[in-house]
């Protein structure tokens, strides 16, 4: 084949340090749109980022030369550092861990509405319960004791 064609969509979560709640909802929005940013200026294209106080979801393409592990380096050093010197929550960072879940193009629509509605979403599960269940269903083999 003369080209190559790619459609390499990833679910990204990750939380806080011991999931503290400290992504105030006075500066989420700012958070993900500096996500946004970080997805941009590493050539990805970010299509829904969400979250709650304790965590963020993104929903990017990526290139097929992009290395996931640096990919998640980058957003979560960057970020940390927005928070600090921007936001001023000096006792803010990230969990060493991450999820990244690939999503099929037939799927981009639903992980894009459930990004989005996270909110809403976690008034009945909470963030432990969702990302149990997001390693189940996606085949993801793991042992609790190391989860949290």
């Amino acid at each position: 084949m003369p080209s190559t064609h790619l459609s390499l969509n990833y679910h990204l979560v990750f939380s806080t340090k011991e999931r503290r709640a400290l992504i105030a909802k006075s500066w989420r929005e700012r958070l993900h749109s500096y996500l946004g940013g970080i997805v941009r200026k590493l050539n990805g294209i970010p299509l829904e980022i969400g979250g709650t106080g304790d965590h963020a979801h993104i929903l990017a393409g990526l290139r097929a030369t992009h290395c996931l592990a640096g990919v998640m380096r980058e957003l979560k050093s960057s970020s940390s550092q927005w928070v600090h010197e921007v936001i001023g929550v000096r006792l803010f960072s990230w969990q060493d861990g991450y999820g990244a879940f690939t999503v099929s193009a037939s799927q981009i629509e639903a992980v894009r509405h459930y990004v989005r509605d996270q909110e809403e979403h976690h008034k009945k599960k909470t963030y432990q319960e969702e990302y149990l269940e997001l390693l189940r269903e996606s085949g993801v083999d793991f042992d609790e004791r190391y989860l949290w």
